[in-house]
């Protein structure tokens, strides 16, 4: 009977195990199966991922050759302090810029009748650039008028020979401050060995010019019929040269020395030559120093040397001019004429040099703008005429906001030796440029 009972018990352990292990195989299959088949989902999910991946890299290859299609077929476009375009193969460009410059003036009154005004000194556009090799300038100044009478730099320019020739209507190379920007003189009106003065009326001729410059000098020579683009038709004739030469030009410091000449021909249809000093500032009071007259085809013949030097925030510029104006009846006059001028930037800040005109700039503008205290000394003298001789002390300052803003003050004290009149001006400017 034990015998029965053990070996039923036996079956029925035996039967359990067997039962068990079926279970458990039957588990393993199944987790087996469901194991693959997320391995299989998985798999799947890979494969349409990199056939994504393939396909993104090909746009991204794609959109790359296109980017680099347009940087070398795309113009540049510059909007850095104005407009500026380049064609992709850089042989074009076009830039597009302007200045204005808007004066108010308050005169201290002595014997010359004279009336405070405000006014536009310049309102100018400018459109510059390159093509074929060739430089072009348009520059229109509306506050001198809307047509010919407006014309500024009006030429086109060729890179040749080492240097550059210039055709059509620029400044003669004479007198370093006639040369400096209007954007960048020290003052607001140039002294008057200059348009303001010697050269009165003929800040721009009509010509052929070649300038080289390389490194610390330049040279430059010019030869122009006396006619401004409004002017009349007539057969003057003149020339002018100039050379400078900076014996020290490094960063922070510099020093410049330069001569120039000029020979003006009044024949046929040309205007008077006149030397007119406006000696208490723009709109002030004018001293008439010396007349070659219209077409007596006389000579206006000047020379000049000039000095200048920026060291840190120092700056200082003299020139020293002699002309002698041909009459025809008779004998010629001289006129000297001279200016000391200079600055200190109160908070910093340099005057850095134009090598290739021979010329200083406006100093660099930080955050914080920068003040620069000014003065200039400014005379003239007829040597053949008692007492023909007029002066002006200057005072001012200015205001450098940012590279495009300058606000600007000056007070000037005439001195007319011939009439006695000793006018003075207070005058300011605010100057945009772009």
């Amino acid at each position: 009977m034990r015998h029965s009972i053990l070996a039923a018990s036996v079956a029925l352990a035996v039967a359990s195990v067997s039962f068990s292990a079926a279970a458990q195989s039957q588990n393993r299959e199944s987790e087996v199966a469901l194991l693959r088949a997320q391995l299989a989902e998985m798999q799947a999910k890979i494969d349409a991922l990199e056939v994504r991946t393939d396909a993104q890299s090909d746009i991204n290859i794609g959109t790359q050759e296109s980017l680099d299609k347009m940087a070398t077929t795309m113009p540049v476009v510059d909007t850095k302090g104005g407009l500026k375009v380049t064609s992709a193969d850089k042989k074009f460009e076009f830039s597009a810029g302007g200045r204005i410059h808007f004066d108010a003036y308050a005169f201290d009154r002595d014997e010359a009748a004279t009336t405070g005004t405000t006014e536009f000194r310049r309102a100018r556009i400018t459109l510059q650039g390159k093509a074929y090799g060739w430089d072009y300038k348009f520059e229109q100044d509306f506050a001198a008028g809307s047509g010919l009478d407006g014309f500024r730099d009006v030429y086109i320019a060729k890179s040749a020979l080492g240097g550059k020739f210039t055709i059509g209507h620029f400044k003669p190379y004479r007198s370093m401050e006639e040369l400096t920007s209007s954007n960048e003189i020290l003052m607001m009106e140039r002294p008057f060995a200059s348009a303001t003065g010697l050269f009165n009326g003929r800040q721009f001729q009509q010509g052929v010019g070649y300038m080289r410059a390389d490194g610390n000098y330049t040279a430059g020579l010019s030869v122009f019929n006396l006619r401004s683009a409004s002017g009349s038709r007539n057969e003057g004739v003149g020339a002018a040269g100039r050379f400078t030469f900076a014996p020290i030009n490094t960063e922070d410091s510099t020093l410049h020395f330069g001569g120039w000449a000029s020979q003006e021909n009044v024949n046929q249809g040309s205007t008077d030559l006149t030397f007119a000093a406006n000696y208490a500032g723009r709109r002030g009071p004018a001293q008439t120093i010396a007349t070659t007259t219209a077409g007596s085809r006389n000579q206006v013949t000047a020379v000049g040397v000039e000095a200048a030097g920026s060291f840190g925030p120092l700056f200082f510029q003299a020139e020293y001019a002699n002309a002698t104006y041909g009459r025809p009846l008779g004998a010629d006059q001289d006129v000297a004429t001279w200016y000391v001028q200079g600055s200190w930037l109160l908070n910093g800040g340099h005057k850095a040099y134009k090598p290739a005109n021979g010329i200083f700039a406006s100093p660099k503008v930080a955050d914080t703008g920068l003040w620069e205290l000014t003065a200039r000394y400014d005379t003239v003298e007829n040597k053949d005429i008692r007492n023909m001789d007029v002066s002006s002390w200057i005072v001012g300052m200015n205001y450098y906001v940012n590279p495009n803003l300058r606000f600007m003050f000056n007070y000037t004290k005439g001195d007319n030796t011939f009439t006695g009149d000793e006018t003075g001006q207070y005058a300011l400017r605010t100057q945009f440029s772009f």
